[in-house]
């Protein structure tokens, strides 16, 4: 197979892409950061290929570091256009962060970002040069104050000014899960939770930028918070996952529609059965629980959701003993029938009824007590 020489692409943002061709086959590797702002650069360089007639394209994700719901975005559309023109887009290499966002999103798998890189690639062009890590300041931060007393007041304000530098990334790892249900401000919070750990459990000494050693802890972080905390009602992990697939299909199927994509077009997108496609929609309505007191409607008067909820009936238990005394009843004589209809329905008095048969009222106490001990022993005999 052929390889053609390497290629360097340079744009205003911090994205650097390299490109060559091998057969019918073009690859692009971009390396470094992949956020938004390069991402914008990344579609046009994916679109400039597709439109002059290169619609077989693998994305070498293999140096990149970091990669945010926008480039995944933009990687999902250039392969949806790639396959309408047919041909095709792959990402393989990705590792750490860059597959946790895209495993995150459910685009691990579609975007085949588990394939080992190309084979035989090119070695990078010869003005490529490692930047200096940003990192540099918060390593030596937390190297000085490693070496001090935990007492010391020193090595409390070195831990806050490594925090201050390294609080932007904890953001920017917050602002990938937005738009999840969740507020902005919360993901916020539970990212300046995992940096708070990273910079406790960071050896300065084990040769790691703090960032490496960061990125992952925040990110788990914010996975663990969805896990535990996102959800009103315990979900089974694959309905949680499928909800992300169907959210992020659902915007790419209704533009290509024309319409409303239904639960048929969502499992025939992403090739799962439309039972299943059903079942995580109706698992979607767990994640945030409607409240009891939530108003009906619009005005304040028109009650609150408990209202019109059934109540547990007290009665309810009474029937089946009612239903089984019916015919115990029906086989009594004459006069027990009419002593226990003048007693309980009638609410007569044990005297009220003996004036009535013309009987003493210690006989209707007898015969009453005989009576429903009878009743009694019969409906527990079964």
């Amino acid at each position: 197979m052929e390889t053609m020489p390497i290629y360097k692409d340079r744009f205003d943002s911090a994205l650097s892409l390299e490109s060559w061709r091998q057969g019918d086959e073009e690859i692009l590797r971009p390396s470094g950061v992949l956020d938004h702002a390069a991402s914008l650069d990344l579609r046009l360089a994916l679109s400039q290929r597709l439109d002059a007639g290169q619609v077989n394209l693998t994305v070498d994700l293999s140096r990149l570091r970091l990669l945010d719901c926008a480039a995944a975005d933009t990687l999902l559309r250039a392969q949806l256009e790639a396959q309408e023109r047919g041909g095709g887009l792959r990402t393989p290499g990705a590792s750490d962060l860059v597959l946790d966002v895209l495993e995150i999103i459910g685009a691990a798998k579609r975007l085949r970002a588990y394939d080992d890189p190309p084979v035989g690639a090119p070695p990078p062009a010869p003005d490529e040069s490692e930047p200096p890590s940003q990192w540099t300041t918060v390593n030596e931060l937390l190297r000085q104050a490693a070496t001090m007393d935990v007492k010391d007041a020193r090595r409390g304000a070195l831990r806050q000014r490594a925090i201050e530098h390294s609080l932007p990334l904890a953001d920017r790892l917050a602002r990938r899960f937005h738009g999840m249900g969740e507020s902005p401000a919360d993901l916020s919070q539970v990212a300046a939770l995992g940096l708070m750990k990273a910079i406790d459990g960071f050896d300065p000494d084990y040769g790691t930028d703090f960032g490496g050693y960061a990125t992952p802890t925040i990110v788990g972080e914010l996975k663990r918070y969805f896990r535990d905390k996102g959800w009103g009602v315990h979900v089974p992990r694959r309905l949680q996952e499928l909800r992300i697939e169907i959210n992020r299909v659902r915007d790419t199927l209704g533009q290509r529609l024309g319409r409303s994509p239904t639960p048929r077009d969502v499992a025939e997108h992403l090739g799962v059965a439309e039972d299943q496609i059903l079942e995580a929609l109706v698992a979607s309505s767990a994640y945030r629980p409607v409240s009891l007191f939530a108003p009906l409607g619009g005005d304040d008067d028109a009650g609150t959701l408990a209202d019109v909820l059934g109540d547990d009936d007290r009665d309810i238990d009474g029937v089946e003993f009612r239903q089984a005394v019916k015919p115990l009843i029906a086989r009594l004589p004459e006069r027990e029938r009419r002593i226990l209809s003048l007693r309980f329905y009638g609410n007569r008095t044990q005297a009220q009824i003996a004036a009535d048969l013309g009987i003493s009222q210690m006989h209707v106490s007898r015969l009453l007590s005989r009576t429903l001990e009878g009743l009694r022993r019969a409906l527990l005999d079964g």
